[in-house]
């Protein structure tokens, strides 16, 4: 009973209710995975052709599934090791930078992502030789720009 009266509170809030609404989403979280996974890639399709972070940003957030934003981290981030050349790289890098300083990314959310490159690098490898080293020095720009921490850093694998 307790807890339903501090809900009721909460929700009654002003900006309360939009802020629980942006932890846990209110609605998102009932599209089945498959579709959510489409949806992230096509916005990070779109991204890299228009090059708008707060369209991505927007897009990102009406999805309304903010414990699934790790798949985005994810799938950015095997867009930079399968790309050549460095547009994808800073625009990915720009999109982090933007998701992370408007907190539209969580560090929990932010960290799932990275571990879940790592732990399949070796499997990506495979398929684009060079993904060790563009992981490296990807992971050293977002640690220098504040987007990971330390020890998310010195988790990266290397060859």
């Amino acid at each position: 009973r307790a807890a339903l009266d501090r809900a009721t509170v909460l929700l009654s809030m002003t900006k309360g209710g939009k802020r629980i609404d942006s932890v846990w989403g209110s609605g998102g979280g009932q599209q089945p995975v498959k579709h959510l996974v489409k949806e992230i890639d096509m916005l990070l399709k779109e991204y890299l052709l228009s090059g708008d972070v707060l369209e991505a940003e927007r897009c990102l957030q009406e999805l309304e599934v903010p414990h699934f934003h790790h798949e985005l981290v994810y799938e950015a981030i095997v867009l930079v090791l399968e790309s050549t050349g460095d547009k994808t790289f800073k625009m990915i890098l720009d999109l982090f930078k933007t998701l992370w300083r408007s907190s539209v990314i969580t560090v929990d959310q932010m960290r799932r992502g990275y571990e879940r490159v790592y732990c399949e690098i070796p499997d990506i490898n495979l398929d684009v030789p060079h993904s060790y080293s563009v992981l490296e020095r990807f992971v050293e720009e977002c640690f220098q720009a504040g987007i990971i921490s330390k020890p998310l850093r010195d988790l990266c694998p290397s060859r």
